[in-house]
């Protein structure tokens, strides 16, 4: 299924394929905060419908993972990083998605203030 995505106000958009099978709340710093519920996907079933430049980036910790988010309206509607196995990633923050029943996704715990 193809899903359209964005910010709050519309600067940073996407679009994004696949099945959404969970979504993974995360519990370190910077995920605790932000809220988030993420769905990883391999970075190429992403598609920017937005200039690449209209997203700002945040990086922290190890550096492994870019925090993108709309320097405008402040919401963060995905990430990107590599894989174990070092393949290209996006992490889709579901809540960003349009017409998806957040409720019907079953959600995994991840400690990463522990990591």
């Amino acid at each position: 299924m193809k899903y359209q995505g964005s910010c709050h106000c519309g600067r940073v958009a996407f679009e994004v394929e696949g099945t959404i099978d969970s979504g993974l709340s995360c519990n370190c710093s910077m995920c605790g905060r932000k809220g988030s519920l993420l769905w990883f996907v391999p970075r190429d079933q992403m598609q920017l419908k937005t200039p690449e430049d209209a997203a700002s980036t945040y990086l922290f910790n190890k550096h492994l993972i870019k925090h993108r988010f709309c320097p405008v309206c402040g919401i963060h509607p995905y990430g990107e990083g590599t894989d174990p196995k070092g393949n290209p990633i996006a992490a889709i923050n579901l809540r960003c998605l349009e017409d998806v029943d957040h409720a019907a996704i079953p959600v995994h715990e991840y400690d990463g203030k522990s990591k």
